[in-house]
């Protein structure tokens, strides 16, 4: 849970466009925005790349930071990372300016453990689920356990235990369907088959 949260400082943006831009990614700054509707306008600004890089390891891309801006302190949640498909590197960044206590709407990975009974698989048909969490008490993600689980079984998110976040999606969205090895294969097979009718269709 993100109880707690780091400081980041930051420095405000004077220039803009695409060419302060590069020169701020050189220089080994991403260039950022804060944003939310109680604050008078966007504040642009620019923050360290490797500082930012090792809390979004640390604590996930819903982490919580507090972004100090020569000096004026905004609590904020990372809503959108641009990352450069090459380098992947990050580009841009946009904050939400947040206050405790606020609940806010994230979406929180899915990890699964463990091994289905003997002569199944398991197939994961989500790989995160929508939640309504307290801004400072968000789940880094949530574990099901698919130790053996018999064929046919099926974990809806109805059935993923949350602890203080509230369900966001429709309870009976599928997450984890264990399924025989061959029926996975194929599913798998015909997926093709349906693609390569399309174009028939179409016509």
């Amino acid at each position: 849970m993100a109880s707690s949260y780091p400081t980041i400082e930051a420095a405000i943006r004077t220039e803009f466009g695409k060419g302060s831009a590069r020169r701020a990614r050189v220089a080994g700054q991403i260039p950022a925005v804060i944003y939310g509707a109680d604050l008078d306008s966007n504040i642009h600004l620019t923050v360290d790349h490797q500082e930012f890089a090792a809390v979004v390891r640390n604590q996930g891309v819903n982490a919580v930071i507090e972004i100090d801006a020569e000096g004026e302190k905004h609590l904020t949640m990372i809503k959108h990372i641009d990352q450069n498909v090459l380098t992947f590197n990050i580009d841009h960044l946009d904050l939400l300016a947040i206050k405790r206590g606020e609940k806010v709407e994230v979406e929180v990975p899915v990890v699964i453990e463990g091994e289905p009974a003997d002569g199944t698989i398991f197939v994961q048909d989500a790989n995160a689920l929508r939640v309504e969490a307290d801004v400072l008490n968000i789940p880094e993600e949530f574990v099901i356990s698919v130790e053996g689980l018999e064929f046919g079984t099926q974990i809806t998110a109805g059935d993923v235990a949350l602890g203080d976040a509230t369900l966001a999606e429709d309870p009976e969205l599928l997450i984890v369907n264990i399924v025989h090895p061959a029926q996975e294969e194929a599913e798998e097979e015909a997926e093709p088959a349906e693609d390569a009718e399309a174009p028939a269709e179409s016509e």
